[in-house]
């Protein structure tokens, strides 16, 4: 009953990954980005750094953790629905780590909205911009992992 069951929502909850995997991708991409500009056009609390921060803290508490959340919960059905996913090939241990970092990388941009709003941010906008790398690497191996199947 329950194999059925999450075999005739498959293709839902397929949708639902996503969608929600590209809206916290969009966040993962573009909050470095936001610290960037934080960090070189903003002076410590003067209203420019006030307004990054609450661009920074909204992007990452209500768009980024709740796409973050969807994305696990989703695959995480995927995961356990019959014939989706073959654990004795690669691919799918090369995705499950690649997103173990990208969530790590999340919970870093976390910290470091929590670094503006104590005024220590220490990290530089060109070390910013490298690290906007990261989640683009990581998207890449994921996809490719997934499309491929190696």
């Amino acid at each position: 009953l329950m194999v059925e069951f999450l075999i005739s929502i498959y293709p839902w909850v397929k949708t639902l990954h996503i969608i929600s995997a590209m809206s916290w991708m969009a966040g993962l991409l573009y909050l470095p980005r936001l610290m960037v500009y934080h960090t070189e056009e903003a002076e410590i609390g003067n209203k420019m750094d006030v307004t990054f921060q609450v661009m920074e803290r909204r992007l990452y508490q209500f768009i980024m953790t709740p796409a973050m959340m969807a994305t696990w919960l989703f695959g995480a059905i995927l995961a356990v629905t019959p014939y989706v996913i073959d654990w004795q090939q690669i691919w799918p241990w090369i995705k499950l780590i690649s997103i173990i970092l990208l969530t790590g990388f999340h919970h870093w941009l976390g910290a470091r909205c929590i670094d503006f709003s104590r005024g220590e941010n220490n990290i530089s906008g060109r070390q910013y911009r490298l690290l906007n790398e990261v989640p683009t690497v990581l998207m890449i191996i994921i996809v490719a992992s997934v499309v491929i199947k190696y």
